[in-house]
């Protein structure tokens, strides 16, 4: 399985640094889940940029107010 482009991912996000921290935290709970141990599926870090691509995984960026 191939995985998604950048663009595509890009769209989905407002930088790519939120972009990277939201797969490592969806590969996580993929990896706690026992995602790893299922044969024929995809690696947890593509089936999560796969998710954040087809907008089936979403993310909320707090806002910080600098001083």
């Amino acid at each position: 399985m191939e995985q998604p482009s950048l663009e595509q991912l890009t769209r989905r996000s407002d930088s790519r640094y939120a972009l990277v921290v939201a797969v490592a935290k969806r590969a996580r709970v993929l990896l706690d889940e026992g995602a790893e141990d299922e044969p024929g599926l995809p690696k947890p870090v593509t089936q999560a940029l796969w998710e954040i691509a087809k907008g089936d995984l979403s993310y909320d960026r707090p806002q910080i107010a600098l001083k």
